[in-house]
């Protein structure tokens, strides 16, 4: 039997890996919070541990799914204080650089990989996911051979933090997108043109994008906003920390982002 895979952060993305991984036979070691989940994880064979340090002590892959970086500072030194020699911990959260580079400088002989993804919980479901993976080639070859379980698609992006820049600048170039949609949408409404129907038919047109694919599956773009908007506000802060770290801004994208109706904008004084 192969090493249990460490999981930490089983929910709404997280749980499905969870269950990818234990249906391609990966003995998986998972912490979790809420006792229905971890319920669920026990009667579909996961070994559910009572403290992070537990899920630590006993993988030497692990995988954090946390939703963002102060989820994940929460639990990184009690993990990585007693993972083993040689473990290597991969990050889901899309968050900031100076958050996985602070994590992976605690230990040397641990390795810390920037992983964020792409996709949602039924990409995961059904094996489709994206994931990227920065971080030395080893060690992001060991977590690409894990992450297979749950993505379609891996991508190995170079030196740690490389993942979490190109994550950032792609979801701040969606969410631009999204807000372009929904004036797009209120454009087509002024011309007596319901949104389904707009919707509809640019899936066929030039100008059809993944945005207007997925308010279309969900049911138009108030449900798709809903569910979006808290993912993409996190992530477009994150952007703009990472911008000003590096001594630049977002420019035109977030003059979009910012001027949109959509609830995406951050509101920071310092963003340009």
């Amino acid at each position: 039997m192969s090493d249990p895979i460490g999981f930490i952060g089983a929910g709404q993305m997280g749980e499905p890996m969870v269950h990818r991984l234990l249906a391609a036979g990966r003995p998986v070691t998972v912490y979790a919070r809420r006792d229905e989940v971890r319920q669920r994880l026990a009667d579909a064979g996961a070994t559910v541990v009572d403290s992070v340090a537990d899920v630590g002590k006993g993988a030497r892959t692990v995988i954090c799914c946390m939703f963002s970086d102060a989820q994940l500072k929460e639990v990184a030194e009690e993990l990585i204080d007693h993972c083993a020699a040689g473990t290597v911990v991969l990050s889901h959260t899309t968050g900031s650089v100076s958050t996985v580079r602070d994590i992976d400088s605690a230990r040397a002989d641990v390795t810390v990989l920037d992983a964020p993804i792409s996709g949602t919980a039924e990409d995961i479901a059904n094996g489709r996911l994206t994931v990227l993976i920065g971080g030395p080639a080893d060690a992001v070859e060991t977590a690409a051979e894990v992450v297979q379980a749950y993505a379609a698609t891996v991508l190995r992006t170079g030196l740690l933090g490389t993942a979490l820049n190109l994550k950032l600048v792609n979801n701040v170039l969606f969410a631009a997108n999204a807000q372009l949609l929904s004036a797009a949408v209120g454009v087509a409404g002024k011309l007596d043109i319901e949104a389904d129907r707009f919707l509809e038919v640019l899936a066929a047109c030039s100008a059809d994008s993944k945005v207007a694919g997925y308010a279309r599956g969900i049911g138009g773009m108030a449900p798709f906003t809903e569910m979006a908007a808290p993912f993409l506000r996190k992530d477009v802060d994150a952007a703009l920390a990472a911008a000003q770290e590096a001594g630049t801004d977002l420019g035109l994208l977030y003059d979009v982002i910012e001027r949109g109706e959509l609830p995406l904008s951050t509101g920071a004084a310092s963003a340009k």
